[in-house]
């Protein structure tokens, strides 16, 4: 077989995402620059980042000694991305960077100068710079009929207005960018898996869980259609955070595990957003431990409200209500980021016993400059739990915006609060509004939650099946506070016994109860008598 033959089949191989066949295909040829190219590509899709450097770094050293200068240019430029996402090596990738652009200063008419561009937008910090270069690029692409520079670069522009609040301007190129892969103009698999990730990024930013779906099944046609890998190999971090929302856990336990993986492998920029996303589905699962373990010297602003969550779960308002205050404070208040750290804020003020109306006036007027559903919602939700008197037309209106918005978690939060806002005077409607509820909760595995609506439900006189245990062991300070629940101490003579706070105590208590399927601590200490070391 001719030399360009294994090459062009190592390329076929790519475009349809199949780096095993690929490599295959690129060992069989001589270690040419194209070949190295090949074997670094492939190296890349199957998420062996240092070696794909290494490849690549060789097949720019070939580049120059043949002196093709665009093979050169566009293997810096590679390597620019490369070093500066899957190493976090920013000075290095800035160095390759502008390696490409000397070399390309000798070819002005390449469509590679559009690639450079599209790199440093994606690099940039300030959003203008971002997106001039955004368009430099798509300017390019179009002059020298580079469709997979045009679109692609078309989604980042997409993200980065979504993620700048110019929504409907963003949504639309994004819109167009997957239209043009579904009609078979981008062919690259490595450039749609990259045009479904800025997707997944921009609607996990507005919330936009309709949209993000509706394109999920689109790709899943094309994927089946062109023997292309399925969606949930795209962007894991970003698809984690959809799924999330969207109450699809388990997958978004796979995809967010995986994002985990590949950053151990060596992609560090998925870090931050993995570990982040995943410690939020965790608390939602009511999985506190492994949530702060997954949060530990995460610092990142995506972590706050994460973080702030862990501690009103743990009971520990005041961390939360401090933590919020502070990032509040450096916020600014046009962004539409502002809106879920400011309801976040009323909830810790509620807990901590402090009046919430400026912090409740200060989010709905972000929100009316943001408006959308999911905005709406949560000034709603402020409202109502905020309320003095009946909280039960803010609860609607919060269920109505979180409905439009698809968002089942928050959805069936606001009908187990109207369960419990109607019990008195309408029982009948509390009975219903709590066990849709429990119907959502009880498929996400929402293990606290489950518990919630079923002890609503008993107090309205309802037959409830018993929790059943959540199969996890139980820690060594928890065992420690059954033991001593099983000695009939009080959560005062516990907090004492051991050094810790009350509220510690109650946290534990209230985790080996979810653990071993228990609904009340006298069933924890008839458990705790019942499972006794013989010999004590």
């Amino acid at each position: 077989m001719a030399a360009n033959e294994h090459v062009e089949l190592g390329r076929a191989a790519l475009r349809v995402g199949d780096a095993a066949t690929a490599r295959a295909a690129f060992e069989r040829g001589e270690p040419t620059p194209e070949v190295l190219e090949g074997l670094a590509a492939a190296s890349y899709v199957l998420a062996e980042y240092p070696r794909a450097i290494e490849e690549f770094e060789r097949a720019y050293a070939g580049h120059r000694l043949q002196g093709d200068g665009a093979g050169a240019a566009r293997v810096a430029r590679t390597l620019g991305y490369m070093y500066g996402t899957t190493a976090g090596d920013w000075a290095v990738a800035n160095g390759w960077i502008a390696r490409a652009k000397t070399l390309l200063g000798q070819l002005p008419h390449s469509s590679e100068r559009g690639w450079v561009a599209l790199t440093e937008g994606m690099f940039a910090e300030a959003r203008a710079t971002k997106e001039a270069a955004f368009h430099t690029a798509i300017e390019i692409g179009r002059d020298t009929d580079d469709q997979n520079l045009t679109f692609a670069t078309m989604s980042y522009l997409g993200a980065s207005l979504v993620h700048g609040d110019h929504t409907e301007e963003g949504m639309v190129l994004l819109d167009e960018a997957l239209a043009a892969v579904a009609g078979g103009e981008v062919e690259d698999f490595i450039i749609i898996e990259e045009i479904f990730c800025q997707l997944f990024s921009a609607c996990e930013h507005a919330q936009d869980v309709h949209r993000a779906e509706q394109w999920i099944r689109v790709g899943e046609q094309i994927a089946e259609r062109r023997g292309l890998p399925a969606v949930s190999a795209y962007c894991h971090t970003h698809y984690g955070g959809i799924l999330t929302a969207a109450g699809r856990w388990p997958e978004a336990d796979a995809a967010l595990t995986e994002a985990v993986r590949l950053w151990a492998l060596g992609k560090r920029t998925l870090k931050a957003g993995a570990l982040i996303r995943l410690a939020d589905l965790r608390i939602k699962q009511g999985r506190y431990d492994e949530a702060a373990s997954l949060l530990e010297d995460q610092n990142d602003g995506e972590a706050v409200l994460p973080r702030a969550a862990l501690h009103l779960a743990r009971g520990e308002s005041t961390i939360a209500l401090d933590l919020l205050e502070r990032t509040a404070r450096k916020a600014d208040p046009r962004s539409s980021e502002c809106i879920p750290l400011l309801a976040q804020l009323v909830e810790a003020q509620l807990a901590c016993g402090e009046d919430p109306q400026q912090t409740i006036a200060d989010l709905a007027a972000c929100a009316e400059t943001h408006r959308t559903p999911y905005t709406t919602a949560l000034v709603a939700l402020a409202r109502a739990h905020a309320a003095q008197d009946d909280p039960r037309v803010w609860l609607r209106d919060a269920l109505d915006g979180f409905t439009r918005t698809q968002l089942p978690f928050e959805m069936s939060l606001c009908r187990l609060d109207l369960a419990r806002a109607c019990r008195q005077e309408s029982p009948e409607v509390a009975v219903a509004e709590a066990r849709a509820a429990l119907a959502v909760f009880t498929k996400l595995q929402a293990a606290r939650y489950v518990d919630a609506a079923s002890a609503v439900l008993r107090e309205l006189g309802q037959k409830v099946a018993p929790p059943r245990s959540s199969g996890q062991v139980l820690t060594r300070r928890e065992a420690e506070v059954l033991r001593l629940l099983g000695d009939g101490l009080s959560n005062p003579e516990i907090a004492e016994r051991l050094f810790i706070s009350r509220k510690t105590v109650e946290h534990h208590v209230g985790n080996l109860l979810l653990k071993l399927g228990l609904r009340n601590r006298a069933e924890a200490t008839a458990y705790a008598v019942r499972h006794e070391p013989a010999g004590n």
